[in-house]
């Protein structure tokens, strides 16, 4: 095995707070490298306990970005009822124009109505929307 595969994107370093309060945007940061400069697109899985894996999300890395990218995805809850307590996780990986994929990373998160968004390390990511993250969440097993 190699220890370095070129041409394959990597997600060098990534953040989130692991609990907002329901309603709020959630940010998620990263920061990622393809020395090819073909980075293409986010694949954003999300999956929550009692309801199982969402559509899967696809968010297109700007053009500007696909050899460094730095910046957030975006999850937005305000239009979701229900969501006090409830857990889940946001699985992402980057594929480029070849169809390499990076390994994948993951965010665990929690909904909490007494949380405090976290913010990222100061200087880690640059504060620039990446895209949404477009899946609209819903309460679960307790759903009726």
């Amino acid at each position: 095995m190699k220890k370095n595969q070129t041409g394959i994107p990597v997600i060098t370093h990534h953040f989130a707070s692991e609990e907002i309060r329901p309603g709020d945007i959630w940010k998620v940061y990263i920061r990622a490298a393809d020395p090819e400069g073909d980075m293409k697109k986010i694949i954003c899985t999300v999956s929550q306990p009692g309801r199982g894996p969402y559509p899967v999300c696809y968010v297109k890395i700007p053009e500007s970005q696909r050899r460094d990218l730095s910046g957030f995805l975006y999850l937005n809850t305000s239009g979701s009822q229900g969501l006090t307590f409830t857990n889940l996780t946001l699985q992402i990986e980057i594929q480029d124009r070849a169809g390499n994929m990076s390994r994948p990373v993951s965010f665990p998160l929690a909904f909490n109505p007494r949380a405090q968004q976290e913010n990222p390390p100061l200087g880690a990511f640059r504060e620039e929307e990446v895209g949404p993250i477009m899946i609209s969440l819903d309460p679960g097993a307790s759903a009726p």
